[in-house]
């Protein structure tokens, strides 16, 4: 029983005793209030176990499947592991009620009457055999809760040809069998469950989503501000002003045209970010990260925005353009200020381009409608001034006066683009495994960037579009300390400190020329038979067989870790979860370590080449080592996103303590915790 449900135990308790100093002979007890009868049918090779319940009037139990968060206890079907079958996750019941709890501040999910739950079990033994298992509950009324019930119970089970039916796979070489070798019953069973399994399938990428389109919208939306702050676009703020001052007849159409521009603004922006997606689609978008010709284009695509903010050329639209525009703009109504706002797009492109174009390649790297929250933060960000500013003229004259410091803004911006560019070369490297750009040559290269950006601001480096320098402003100068103290913390980089700040972009540890920094010894990496150096010096295996036999040898739990070389969460979860004091003990000594890498491009043996249902009506096409394991990881857990971690006992089945995750486990506490549940469960199983 986990510390929570412990602690929810000895709190019943003291409710129920409480105003009792004795235990009286009237005192409830959960089975007088909850009667059962464990039954099952088996239908092949699948069995099913029914728990029929009636619970007395003025009580209730808990629903079997609770919110994440919840601190009651489910009623649950618990069935003892066994390599002589597989026990399905999903535990059916009818649908539940639910009243607030004021003390707890939460909704509490129940039932009362009569009901059934139910659990499947997929045979996988011609033998007979007794299954056995606990049934588990806690009875409440309004006033208080008995302490938990477990009920054991014995089933026989009949063994089957199981070879002939559906058994959903405990390996990776069952969960990859054909599609052509399918029985009629597979077939059926899952052309019923097609709806189900989609909705698991899309719920769990949604989920991995959400956090990244968030933090794309922050960085769009700073980037709007940036845009701002540059030569192009800083001085047009005062020149629509004058526009709207002039045509507006009061103050009220002021305000209206001026909000009718920031919209307009807006329109222009997300309707680049839709066209993008609906071009490519989610699919192909999310696909990109991983790209090998995708990284190198977009590497190219951003050293030359770099070059182009560092002043050596500008990137323009064609004059007939523009003309054309700021033509239609003298149109009177929403016509003319849409094209208004449609030529400071255009005369604005040289600076905002640059910056726009990083931020869809940052957004099609996450998938999905990225490309469209991106150009939605970005246009509200650049909207906002110029409507605002239209609509209250008087503030002008609390803006600073156009200046080389807008000059300053946009090279700083090219330094910036530039160390970007090199993360994707890194990337594409990465996926490649060919080793060009190891951590300590990238590391090397931001401190040489970000070196000569310190020398820029700091006055020592003039580049062609800069304005004299006489003295350097407070501001300017902090910046410049700033961006030299980054160059220091990243100059131990290059013999091994772990640069946690900037965890996720540089190569991991173990892909480096010395990987154990300046030390001649190997920084605590136990080899063994094909294994093969990790995060933080530990040994992993690559091969899911492999790592399940070895594991089953020394008894230990398998620890399955879903990863990617292109993954920068699972970089951060590396670098600064898996190192903690704690958590490192156990990933050495407690568990054997399975890294699949979903993006490693290189390619499986022709015989290997399949097509994989991965869920009734998705296919994969596997012809790499990525494909393999990504295949494995949607068809086996319905999940695609990485970093993705299971915990397996030493029958490959998985342990209870569920999945973990950088969004739900990305700190020491909820990993630590995650990882000790799982262990205490292997001992028990």
């Amino acid at each position: 029983m986990h510390i929570k449900n412990s602690l929810i135990y000895i709190l019943t308790l003291f409710i129920s005793f409480s105003g009792n100093y004795s235990i009286s002979q009237d005192m409830d007890f959960p089975e007088d209030k909850v009667h059962y009868i464990i039954k099952s049918k088996q239908n092949g090779c699948e069995l099913t176990i029914f728990a029929e319940i009636e619970i007395e009037d003025q009580w209730h139990i808990n629903a079997a499947n609770l919110p994440a968060e919840s601190f009651s206890i489910p009623t649950d079907i618990l069935i003892d592991t066994s390599y002589k079958y597989r026990i399905e996750d999903t535990i059916y019941e009818p649908k539940s009620h639910y009243v607030y709890d004021e003390i707890a501040k939460e909704n509490l999910y129940l039932h009362d009457g009569k009901i059934t739950i139910s659990k499947k079990i997929f045979i996988q033994t011609k033998d007979n055999f007794t299954l056995k298992g606990f049934f588990t509950f806690q009875t409440c009324d309004d006033n208080h809760c008995l302490p938990p019930y477990d009920g054991e119970f014995e089933v026989k089970v009949n063994g089957c040809d199981y070879k002939e039916e559906y058994v959903p796979p405990t390996s990776f070489k069952e969960g990859l069998s054909d599609t052509e070798n399918k029985s009629k019953e597979k077939i059926n069973a899952e052309k019923n469950k097609t709806n189900e399994q989609l909705k698991v399938l899309e719920n769990n990428e949604g989920k991995a989503g959400k956090k990244s389109l968030l933090l794309i919208f922050f960085l769009s939306f700073l980037s709007g501000f940036a845009a701002l702050l540059t030569p192009c676009v800083f001085p047009m703020i005062p020149m629509t002003v004058s526009f709207f001052t002039k045509q507006s007849q009061n103050k009220t159409a002021g305000i209206r045209n001026a909000i009718l521009y920031g919209i307009s603004i807006i329109i222009i922006y997300v309707f680049l970010g839709t066209i993008i997606t609906a071009i490519f689609g989610a699919s192909f978008l999310n696909s990109l990260s991983t790209n090998v010709y995708f990284n190198i284009f977009f590497f190219v695509l951003l050293v030359v925005f770099a070059i182009s903010f560092l002043g050596a050329f500008d990137i323009n639209l064609p004059n007939s353009w523009v003309t054309k525009a700021d033509s239609a703009s003298s149109k009177g109504g929403f016509l003319g200020i849409f094209f208004m706002a449609f030529t400071l797009a255009l005369v604005s492109f040289s600076c905002t381009g640059p910056i726009v174009g990083t931020l869809l390649v940052e957004s099609a790297t996450i998938g999905g409608i990225g490309p469209f929250v991106g150009m939605f933060g970005f246009s509200l960000a650049l909207a906002l001034p110029f409507a605002l500013f239209a609509a209250f003229p008087g503030w002008l004259n609390s803006l600073p006066k156009s200046g080389g410091w807008l000059n300053t803004v946009k090279v700083f911006l090219g330094f910036l683009e530039l160390a970007l560019a090199f993360k994707f070369l890194s990337n594409a490297d990465l996926v490649l495994q060919s080793h060009f750009i190891e951590r300590e040559l990238f590391i090397a290269i931001w401190v040489g960037i970000f070196f000569v950006l310190s020398l820029y601001l700091f006055g020592f480096i003039k580049l062609p579009n800069d304005s004299p320098v006489e003295s350097l402003s407070v501001g300017r100068t902090i910046l410049a300390t700033s961006v030299l103290i980054f160059v220091f913390y990243l100059i131990p980089g290059l013999w091994g400190a772990p640069l946690k700040l900037i965890s996720g972009f540089p190569p991991p540890m173990s892909y480096s020329e010395s990987p154990s920094g300046l030390s001649t010894s190997a920084i605590s990496f136990k080899k063994t038979e094909n294994t093969h150096l990790g995060p933080q010096g530990i040994s992993v295996f690559h091969d899911l067989d492999e790592g399940l036999a070895y594991a089953k040898r020394i008894n230990k739990p398998t620890f399955l870790d879903f990863t990617g070389h292109a993954c920068i969460n699972c970089r951060k979860m590396e670098e600064k979860v898996w190192g903690e004091e704690g958590v490192l003990n156990i990933l050495k000594d407690s568990v054997v370590i399975v890294s699949l890498y979903v993006d490693d491009k290189r390619l499986l043996p022709e015989k290997e080449h399949k097509e994989v249902e991965i869920a009734p009506g998705k296919i994969i096409q596997v012809s790499t080592i990525g494909d393999k394991w990504s295949a494995y990881q949607a068809k086996t857990y319905k999940a695609l996103s990485q970093p993705y971690y299971i915990m397996l006992d030493k029958n490959g089945n998985d342990l209870s303590n569920g999945s973990a995750d950088y969004l739900n486990h990305g700190n020491k506490k909820d990993f630590l915790n995650w990882l000790r549940d799982g262990i205490k469960e292997y001992k028990t199983s």
